[in-house]
């Protein structure tokens, strides 16, 4: 199963984001290919203000142990996030980036 976790930054927390993105990233590489797909949401100024990420799990309560461990949740760059199940309808991914 597929689901997506939608996380929104701390408001002013753009320094503490770059601080603590380095060890996301390898967070993100070590869940080989378990993550699907994962990137920052930007707001009008080109600022990061959150993140998405598609993770592959057995269950809800696994996805969200997987995501809880993110370094970005844990150093708290997230005011809020929350973790959904998602169903992929359409994929023209392949090739962009």
């Amino acid at each position: 199963m597929l689901f997506v976790f939608i996380g929104k930054d701390k408001p002013n927390g753009l320094e503490q984001r770059l601080a603590v993105r380095p060890v996301h990233l390898e967070h993100l590489k070590s869940l080989g290919n378990k993550l699907v797909a994962a990137g920052a949401l930007w707001d009008d100024n080109d600022q990061a203000e959150g993140s998405v990420m598609v993770l592959e799990a057995d269950s809800l309560e696994a996805a969200r142990t997987i995501f809880a461990a993110d370094p970005f949740v844990q150093q708290g760059v997230f005011a809020s996030w929350e973790v959904k199940r998602w169903n992929l309808a359409i994929d023209h991914m392949a090739g962009r980036g």
